[in-house]
Parts: structure tokens; C-alpha cells; sequence
């Protein structure tokens, strides 16, 4: 019955249009009336600052600030211009460009959103004029930015790693190859799709010298994951250490290059500010009502729902994703990790699941959710960046969906596909 007036509560917040973060809020004073309205003034103030009061969640404003200042420094048609090199003279190569670029994308921001604003001002016009639908060209855009929170560096990751206390380190490192597994799937729905279209062909075989160039000039932007990965990884840096290091990375370089300004670096600290305050609050909101859950015992009833299953960890992980998935459709999506993965954990290690595993699997759900209707926030900014109309949107964007749906599966039978990597570097 709490949970219930609780989440009827917030979606009838959500529909009168009120911030997300007021949303939680108003939800859990429901909550505290089922469980003890006494606690109310005491314990809401306390875990809405105890929710933020974790040293590595200090990492995520320094990565957002990390993209937005490579973004400043002009590096996006640097990565465009390296993968047109790399793909661009195949049939439907504007579609490969796009996928290469997301994978680009995602060492520098890890953000789905900026990934698809970008990407999709600059190629959806493009793929249009090489014969691309443009429901077909926003939906790939908005798909194969789902590849930028899973190669790290990744916000989601970040946020599990400090609700689980998992290795950042090991979470980044199994990201990279379900990211790059991501990447093939929506390249191998492209070609189909060039085949079936029968594109032309528009670009010309490229040199090694132009080659050469091309990824010289983007060697700025594509070094930063590597610093970021080897340094947390091999223990030089925290997190934390690690998002200021390559704040100060992306500095030198774009002052190094002159494409950096002190206008650039003021637009990336104020933008940097607006999204980190956004964020911040959804995760204060979101730990007073993962409090509350916990406080009413909300987990081991959950754990005692799905004990008939926790023989075996594939079932578990498919009936987790499930309620993820539907969640994702009606939640932002850093509240819906805030409040699914302390319900999900102690289920999860009953069946015998890796903790890494399990948060790549959460953070794949969570970032397919940035493309589902109807809460999907790159559904949006694709069809406005596409100007096509939302509804037309919205029915295009499910082949994408299944695509990544797909993936998830693999990952979720294949855990060793996930858990390579840090298992040969750990």
C-alpha cells in the first residue's frame, strides 16, 4: 500500500509539470505518513544531504565539465571528420560515421543526450541528402548515442559504484566491450538498411595520409579516455582525482590548440553547473525515498518475491531488466537507478550475480530508457533536432530499441563478455 500511494503520488506530480527532484519529494512525505510522520523533520533533511555527501559523486561534475570543455574546444568535427575517414566511403557511410562517432563521443562526455544534440545537428541533414529517411536517420542518431554511457566515461556507472561500493575502475573497464558490442549491432542494422535502400555510394576510398591527418587531429579528444580508464585502473587516481586531471587535459589541449577560449571555458563551467545542480537534486530527492524503502523493508519483500527464481542468475537478471525497462519508460532515469538499485542488489547477489555484471546490466537498462516513449529524453532531442514531428518519432524509434534490447540479452547470457576485461586487468 506505501508503495503504491507513493508512486501514484509522484506520477501525479509528474503530470501537473512539477521539477522532477519536487516529485520525489512529495512522494516520500507520502511515504513518511505509512511509516512514521514523527520522522519526518528529522530524517528528510538528513538523508536528502547524506545523498550527495559521497566523495566520489564529486567525479560527475568534473566529467560533464571534461565533455562540455572538449566540446568548446571544436573537437566534435574532428571526431566526424576521423570516422568519415575510417567508414565513410562505404554504402550507407554516413550511418557507419554516425555509430563510429558515438563511439568517439562516448570517451569524451558519456552523455547520451549531448551525444545525440550534437551528432544529429550535424549528420541527420547529411544522411537526408545521401538518400536516409529522416525518421531512419534521427532514430540511428538517437540509438547509437546510447553507446556514449556505456563506454566510459560513464555518470551512471559512477552513481551504482557509490550505492554498491563497486570499483569504478572495474565498472569502466567492463563497459568497453558491451559498448563496442552496441556500436557492431547498430552498424550491422545500417548495412541492412543501405542494402534494402540500395544507397549510393558517396564517398571516395580513403588514404593513409588522409587517414594520417584525420586521427592526428583528433588524437586531443581520443587520448582522453584512455587517461581516464588507465589512470583509475592501475591506481595512479581515484575517480574524483581522475575527472579534475582531465579537466585540466582538456584545458592544455584546447588552449594548446587556440580553438579554447576564455569565453569557451566560461559557456562549459555555467553549463556544467545547470546540469550538475539538476542531477545533484534528483540524487537528494531519490535517497530520502531509498531510505524509505529500506527503512519499510521494501527489499526483502522484494527478495522474498522473486526467492522462487534466485537458482538461477539469468532469470533473475531478464525479470530485473523487465521492471527496469518499464520503470525507464515512466522515470528520469537517474532517479529510476537511485531507487531500483538498492532494491536490486541484495536479489541479485542471492542469485549469485557479479556486482560488475550486475551494473553493467542496470546501467544498459537505464541508458535504453533514454530512448523509449514516452519519457525518453534522446527521443526528444532527436526529433527535435531532425525536426520531425514526436509522433512520427516515436514509432520509428522501436527497431532501435530492439536492436539495443538484443545486446542486452547477450550480455545478460554471456557475463563473460562483461567481465573479460576486468578480470585480465584486475
Amino acid at each position: 500500500m506505501m508503495l503504491a500511494s507513493m508512486l501514484a503520488a509522484f506520477v501525479a506530480n509528474v503530470l501537473l509539470g512539477l521539477p522532477l527532484f519536487v516529485c520525489l519529494l512529495l512522494a516520500a512525505v507520502v511515504g513518511f505518513f505509512f511509516v512514521d510522520l514523527s520522522l519526518l523533520p528529522r530524517m528528510l533533511p538528513q538523508q536528502l544531504f547524506a545523498g550527495i555527501d559521497v566523495f566520489s559523486l564529486m567525479a560527475i561534475p568534473l566529467f560533464i565539465l571534461a565533455g562540455n570543455l572538449m566540446n568548446s574546444a571544436g573537437l566534435t568535427p574532428r571526431l566526424i571528420d576521423l570516422a568519415k575517414a575510417l567508414v565513410g566511403h562505404l554504402r550507407g557511410g554516413l550511418g557507419y560515421v554516425n555509430v563510429v562517432s558515438s563511439v568517439f563521443f562516448a570517451g569524451v562526455n558519456g552523455s547520451a543526450v549531448a551525444d545525440t544534440s550534437a551528432l544529429g545537428s550535424l549528420l541527420v541533414p547529411a544522411m537526408k541528402k545521401e538518400g536516409y529517411s529522416t525518421a531512419y536517420a534521427a532514430g540511428l542518431t538517437a540509438g547509437s548515442s546510447l553507446i556514449g554511457p556505456i563506454i566510459p566515461p560513464s555518470i551512471f556507472m559512477i552513481l551504482y559504484a557509490s550505492l554498491t561500493n563497486t570499483s569504478v575502475g572495474d565498472l569502466f573497464l567492463a563497459g568497453v566491450i558491451p559498448g563496442l558490442i552496441l556500436g557492431v549491432a547498430f552498424m550491422i542494422m545500417n548495412w541492412a538498411y543501405a542494402r534494402k535502400a540500395q544507397l549510393a555510394v558517396t564517398g571516395t576510398r580513403p588514404t593513409l595520409r588522409g587517414v594520417t591527418v584525420a586521427l592526428f587531429q583528433a588524437a586531443p579528444a581520443l587520448m582522453a579516455p584512455f587517461i581516464i580508464v588507465a589512470g583509475i585502473v592501475f591506481g595512479f587516481v581515484t575517480p574524483t582525482e581522475s575527472g579534475a586531471l582531465i579537466v585540466a587535459y582538456a584545458v592544455a589541449a584546447g588552449l594548446f590548440s587556440r580553438h579554447l577560449d576564455w569565453q569557451g571555458i566560461k559557456s562549459a563551467v555555467c553549463e556544467t553547473t545547470r546540469l550538475s545542480c539538476a542531477i545533484f537534486l534528483i540524487i537528494a530527492a531519490s535517497a530520502v525515498v531509498s531510505w524509505l524503502l529500506a527503512f519499510a523493508q521494501v527489499p526483502s519483500e522484494f527478495s522474498v518475491l522473486l526467492a522462487p527464481f534466485s537458482d538461477s542468475p539469468i532469470i533473475t537478471l531478464l525479470l530485473l531488466s523487465l521492471i527496469t525497462f518499464v520503470t525507464g519508460m515512466l522515470m528520469e532515469e537517474v532517479s529510476a537507478l537511485m531507487l531500483l538499485t538498492p532494491v536490486f542488489l541484495p536479489v541479485a547477489m542471492q542469485a549469485g550475480v557479479d556486482p560488475v555484471h550486475l551494473g553493467i546490466i542496470v546501467t544498459m537498462n537505464i541508458t535504453i530508457a533514454l530512448i523509449t516513449p514516452p519519457m525518453g529524453a534522446c527521443v526528444f532531442v532527436a526529433a527535435a533536432v531532425s525536426k520531425l514531428d514526436l509522433s512520427v518519432m516515436f514509432r520509428a524509434i522501436w527497431p532501435f530499441v530492439l536492436v539495443a534490447l538484443c545486446t542486452l540479452i547477450l550480455l545478460i547470457l554471456l557475463p563473460q563478455i562483461t567481465l573479460f576485461l576486468p578480470e585480465l586487468l584486475g
